[in-house]
């Protein structure tokens, strides 16, 4: 029993320093937003979550999370869970994405800070400037930095809603783009890195217009990863598993990793 204890009070010990860091403002900022799989769903069957973590997203010392009433707290699965509070929350990709960056370098990347913002089953028309969503966002993200925090990058997963109707699905081009390029300008931030994934599943008929959009889409400093082929949950086929979230969250941090940001400076 004595190690475990040992174990268990060094976690805290240790979370309770990047929690002090993040306060002095020694912290790098990401912002997960879009709709369920950035939320996470993995492992969530008939409205239950398994509750299962595997490795590469249990928590880790060094990462912290966003609360909805805008606390640093020690960052564990489902991040979104007081965030996405319509819908039950299970894994997605921010903690293997983050555990991920540290493994790479944990002394370059010091404390990882997530700002869960997506919600499920939102269209990319909810998420336009003066809009309810984008604006908590932005707040979101204002508030992570207020300490002094740098905001790195924003992940990006969004769009099964939109292949519902051919005419959200023949804007979104549009759409995506003037989303990014209002992200950037109310950050003040004009080459923030932008890390999107391109659609897995969708709602609707019409994936392969989205698709096209997103694959299409053009900005200095915006990456794209498909999740094209990636792993689904029954029955319905449009949730990621718990392993296909764990691969993206790598997926994207490699991403990350081949954009032009302050931390590769």
């Amino acid at each position: 029993m004595l190690p475990l204890f040992i174990s268990y009070t060094y976690l805290l010990l240790s979370t309770a320093v990047q929690i002090g860091n993040a306060a002095a403002g020694k912290i790098n900022i990401f912002i997960l937003a879009g709709q369920s799989n950035m939320s996470g769903r993995g492992g969530v069957v008939n409205l239950t979550w398994d509750g299962y973590i595997p490795p590469e997203s249990s928590s880790n010392p060094s990462i912290l999370r966003l609360t909805a009433n805008l606390s640093w707290v020690p960052a564990a699965e489902p991040l979104h869970r007081d965030i996405d509070v319509a819908k039950v929350c299970g894994v997605g990709p921010g903690m293997s994405f983050a555990n991920s960056l540290l493994r790479k370098d944990s002394r370059r990347f010091g404390v990882v800070g997530l700002v869960p913002c997506a919600i499920g089953g939102t269209n990319i028309s909810e998420w336009v400037r003066g809009g309810d969503l984008y604006e908590q966002m932005m707040r979101r993200a204002k508030a992570a930095v207020h300490g002094g925090g740098v905001i790195q990058g924003l992940l990006w997963y969004q769009g099964e809603s939109d292949t519902v109707s051919l005419e959200d699905a023949e804007c979104y081009k549009n759409r995506l783009h003037r989303f990014f390029v209002d992200v950037r300008a109310d950050l003040h931030l004009p080459l923030l890195p932008v890390i999107q994934v391109a659609l897995a599943s969708g709602s609707g008929s019409y994936i392969d217009i989205v698709r096209e959009a997103q694959l299409g889409t053009k900005l200095e400093n915006l990456r794209t990863v498909d999740a094209k082929g990636m792993s689904l949950q029954d029955p319905e086929r449009l949730h990621l598993t718990t392993p296909a979230q764990v691969s993206l969250g790598k997926m994207l941090s490699k991403a990350f990793l081949q954009t032009s940001n302050p931390l590769s400076s």
